[in-house]
């Protein structure tokens, strides 16, 4: 069960693996791009290209999904970001109950958003834990589970496709010594929330730190982005870095270097922006920008109006 491309790797690997999958589940189909026309998920995609049966059933609590469900007599159901809250009498259907692939170490980040979450936060590792779903939130026992380092600059999107891989590779592993998985509880302290991204928190506030504002950019890229407000319009932000010690020569969001680099000042420490895109144009490398828009030091960041961080 998976719908966007990180699910993906994990079908891939269970094919290769030599695993039966009797069906794979997705959600259904949704209008997209300018035309609005139907566009079927990345996981249905891909498994009909490996000739698989797909059912992307609307409800899972009412129609006649449920009981075709029981008639598959399924013995593991492998859930990888379905998107969907599974029924509790929908987990126990299979002899082994279902397994969910997480990116994160649980009970840290339980939730939708788990990777832009420890990005956000400035989290130093995450990892990907295979659990035993029950009907909670993200609270089922833990079968397995991998850890990996945060890198300083990485993005949410590039580690999204770094834990989809060591999805994968976790699911196969614990089914190839599946008498040995001992299913242990989550513990009770660490647990924090993931909460579901809003186009609200694109809004970047130069009075927070550099450090701060550089892990919202690197974990809301692309969606729902980083955002200020330069000569009155929208300048998204795509990616930048720290600069330390230089938040004393400016006020928050003033342009303190526009040759070559452009550096800001933040509430603490400065921010260098590397690649940004102004309206209406593409996002590009941050020199040429300077070039094109004539960039002068002393300039102003600011918040959106009515927006806030």
């Amino acid at each position: 069960m998976g719908t966007p491309s990180y699910a993906i790797p994990s079908l891939n690997a269970l094919v290769e693996a030599g695993h039966e999958i009797v069906t794979v589940i997705a959600q259904p189909d949704r209008p997209s791009g300018r035309g609005k026309k139907l566009q079927s998920p990345p996981v249905a995609l891909r498994a009909r290209e490996l000739g698989l049966n797909v059912r992307q059933p609307k409800a899972l609590r009412s129609g006649p999904f449920f009981e075709n469900f029981q008639a598959l007599d399924l013995d593991l159901a492998v859930v990888v970001a379905y998107g969907r809250i599974l029924p509790k009498a929908l987990l126990e259907t299979p002899r082994l109950g279902c397994w969910n692939a997480h990116g994160s170490l649980l009970p840290r980040w339980r939730g939708a958003a788990p990777i832009e979450r420890a990005v956000q936060a400035g989290d130093d590792e995450t990892g990907v834990c295979l659990m035993q779903m029950d009907d909670g939130l993200d609270t089922g026992e833990i079968l397995a589970q991998i850890s990996t380092p945060i890198g300083i600059n990485e993005r949410a999107i590039d580690l999204r496709q770094r834990l989809a891989h060591l999805s994968a590779e976790l699911i196969v592993d614990a089914l190839g010594r599946l008498e040995m998985l001992r299913a242990a509880p989550q513990t009770q302290t660490g647990i924090l929330h993931a909460a579901p991204m809003k186009k609200s928190e694109s809004a970047l506030d130069f009075t927070q730190s550099a450090q701060v504002l550089d892990n919202q950019i690197r974990a809301f890229f692309p969606w729902p982005g980083s955002h200020a407000m330069f000569r009155g319009e929208q300048f998204k932000i795509h990616r930048a870095q720290v600069v330390e010690g230089l938040e004393a020569t400016g006020s928050p969001g003033e342009i303190l270097v526009a040759k070559k680099r452009m550096i800001v000042a933040c509430g603490k420490d400065a921010l260098e922006i590397m690649e940004a895109q102004l309206p209406g144009k593409k996002a590009l490398p941050i020199q040429s920008i300077l070039n094109g828009a004539r960039v002068q030091v002393g300039e102003i960041l600011n918040l959106p109006p009515g927006e806030t961080p």
